[in-house]
């Protein structure tokens, strides 16, 4: 069965077992379960529904597998002729989670 999902404020369309890595659960550890309610669609087939804009009662249940930090991402500005630079890195705290269960 597959379901679109909405999590951490991206979109993902999932199906059970699959390896997600998306932004930080706030508060949460490695092994923790979580239950994503926001399900735009789900199932399969003839039995495909969506939304509007929610599948009431629908829900994904995912367990987190590790709590990690993005690449490095450097921002670097300069201004011609002005003697202005700026140089500024970011990382990006991140979730890898798990697809255990959906249930529409």
């Amino acid at each position: 069965m597959k379901a679109t999902i909405k999590t951490q404020g991206q979109q993902f369309t999932v199906t059970e077992g699959d390896i997600l890595t998306v932004n930080r659960y706030p508060g949460t550890e490695k092994g923790a379960t979580i239950e994503i309610t926001d399900v735009l669609a789900a199932g399969e087939g003839a039995s495909y529904r969506v939304g509007t804009p929610r599948l009431a009662g629908a829900s994904v249940s995912a367990t987190i597998v590790e709590n990690k930090r993005g690449k490095k991402i450097v921002v670097f500005k300069k201004t011609k002729r002005k003697g202005m630079e700026r140089k500024q890195g970011h990382r990006q705290d991140l979730s890898v989670i798990k697809i255990e269960s959906i249930k529409a």
